[in-house]
């Protein structure tokens, strides 16, 4: 369940800010059932809670390092593989005609996928794309082969080359929008998470107060953050295309 639920920040708010709430009164409640805390054994108790807050915090700090980090990766693949296909259409000028021709043709629609892998949402959008991807990038180094096989001269083995960058930063771009945050990480942070708030009913010298709500609320902010950075495609934050957007607006201008 949570391999979906990640993909969606926002219903992972609301889960959570009830979740965490939900784990304060059972705090409280469990208090009621047993006999008063004595003031040595609240000390103990408090004790316990500072460090599994601080325990909490640090899992936190790291989760969204991790966010972060994944989120900047993502950015600068995009700008890599824009560089890479600008780079590469200049180089089909050392390429023999009419392959040329051919590859600069097909560098426009692969780079028009290119943008769309970045801009959809949707699942079957995205599986049509991937496809229309794949066949270009066989013409792509179909003509490439060609031309090699004309033209075996140094220049063209650089066009080559160029297309093998241009493939392999695509294939690096998919690994960086695989890679998110373990399912273990997160299931180790919200379990802490259940606990802190647990704790802190327990320990509270009132029932009734609205402070409880405090701490789920700090809570579950941090939590739609670290799952807006961590989702590609879901929430708020996504990397958009804009060196790609850039070298097709100047691609069509030429």
């Amino acid at each position: 369940m949570l391999t979906h639920l990640r993909d969606f920040p926002l219903l992972i708010f609301m889960v959570s800010l009830l979740g965490l709430w939900l784990s304060a009164q059972v705090g409280v409640w469990v208090r009621r059932r047993l006999r008063p805390i004595e003031e040595e054994e609240r000390k103990d108790l408090s004790t316990l809670e500072a460090a599994t807050l601080g325990l909490l915090g640090l899992i936190i700090a790291f989760s969204f390092s991790m966010a972060i980090g994944r989120y900047d990766q993502r950015k600068n693949y995009e700008a890599n593989e824009a560089n890479a296909i600008g780079t590469e259409y200049n180089r089909t000028d050392l390429l023999p005609d009419p392959e040329a021709g051919n590859v600069r043709i097909l560098l426009n629609e692969y780079l028009e996928e290119r943008v769309a892998f970045y801009e959809t949402r949707n699942e079957q959008d995205l599986a049509q794309i991937g496809a229309a991807t794949d066949r270009i990038e066989q013409h792509l180094w179909s003509n490439i082969r060609t031309a090699a096989a004309k033209l075996p001269t140094p220049p063209v083995a650089l066009a080559a080359a160029g297309m093998n960058n241009v493939i392999d930063d695509r294939a690096y771009t998919q690994a960086a929008w695989w890679n998110r945050i373990p399912l273990a990480a997160w299931d180790l942070m919200i379990s802490i998470a259940l606990l802190c708030n647990f704790l802190v009913g327990y320990s509270a010298h009132r029932s009734n107060t609205h402070l409880f709500i405090v701490l789920p609320l700090a809570l579950s902010i941090a939590f739609l953050l670290i799952s807006d950075l961590d989702s590609p495609r879901g929430g708020i934050i996504r990397v958009a295309p804009q060196n790609l957007v850039s070298l097709s607006q100047t691609l069509k201008s030429k």
